[in-house]
């Protein structure tokens, strides 16, 4: 039996699994050589390419951030409770998966009432034991409802509808536990990406996956916390990886193109003017229109030579 590899254990908006292998051959050479012990990933989200490169790379120490309470507690629960948080969504995936479809839709909507009534009760800054059952709830909304999208309402409420999935699986134990051992280097923070100035020296491999920035007016996904993330926050960034790269970090940033809609919008190429840019393919996963969901370009912004 082959042995489980650690990969994301949620599905996400703008995750990366399909330009891992573009990412892995642009990454600096200091990686390879081990003479960047230090990983830092202030916008964590799905984790595609965290998991991926703290498996091939060895880190002494990895650093990871997020805005999103739920998130970061989805992780640390990962990290510290594995076995729990199996025992919780075995239980829910047996009671989900005995239901006929009409009684899965009533678990899914009760559940996710549930969700939102406890957020009040929850304190996102010290660890406890309902923490467990708060991540199963999220792993088991996610893997059921549309699209496996994450999306709050104005009052910060998760308001994504059923999925209607024929046999969703909503435990993957060995990907949890391979997670779990992934995170042991791991320190999880709960943040702005700002803070994670403190971990970052010319030791650290840094990569930024911010929100992207929305193609257009439909293709926006970055409600993923109380607030979007805006073109200032996008320059807010820039300032920020600049600061970074003055501390002689290694970075590595991806975002959406503009250029796919606009060939005339120069907005990152003005913004990261004198680092390098690539633009590579790539495919649109979630789109409520299936005939959107075509190749376009996203960008690759480094502070390196790969040379």
């Amino acid at each position: 039996m082959t042995t489980p590899t650690a990969r994301p254990f949620l599905k996400w908006a703008g995750g990366k699994a399909q330009l891992l292998d573009v990412f892995t051959r642009r990454v600096p050479q200091g990686l390879n050589e081990g003479t960047l012990p230090v990983f830092v990933e202030p916008f964590i989200g799905g984790g595609a390419v965290y998991f991926k490169f703290n498996s091939i790379f060895r880190f002494k120490e990895c650093h990871i951030f997020d805005i999103n309470e739920e998130l970061v507690l989805a992780y640390s629960v990962v990290k510290n409770d594995v076995r729990g948080l199996i025992d919780y969504l075995g239980d829910v995936s047996d009671d989900f998966l005995s239901r006929n479809d009409s009684g899965r839709k009533d678990y899914y909507y009760t559940m996710r009432d549930t969700f939102n009534r406890a957020k009040g009760a929850i304190n996102f800054t010290q660890y406890g034991e309902e923490w467990i059952e708060r991540a199963g709830q999220l792993i088991f909304l996610n893997r059921t409802c549309f699209n496996g999208l994450y999306r709050v309402n104005s009052r910060d409420e998760f308001n994504v509808p059923f999925g209607r999935y024929r046999n969703p699986r909503i435990l993957h134990e060995g990907a949890l536990r391979a997670d779990s051992v992934a995170l042991r280097n791991t320190t999880v923070h709960l943040g702005d990406f700002t803070l994670a100035e403190p971990y970052i020296s010319k030791d650290t491999f840094v990569y930024f996956d911010p929100p992207y920035r929305p193609l257009n007016q439909t293709s926006s996904f970055t409600q993923y916390s109380k607030d979007r993330f805006t073109d200032e926050e996008q320059e807010r960034l820039a300032a920020f990886y600049a600061q970074c790269d003055a501390r002689g970090a290694s970075l590595m940033l991806s975002n959406s193109d503009p250029k796919n809609i606009d060939p005339d919008d120069e907005f990152f190429d003005d913004l990261y003017a004198g680092y390098n840019i690539d633009r590579v393919p790539a495919r649109r996963t979630i789109n409520c229109d299936g005939t959107k969901r075509g190749k376009i370009h996203e960008i690759i912004v480094t502070n390196y030579s790969r040379e």
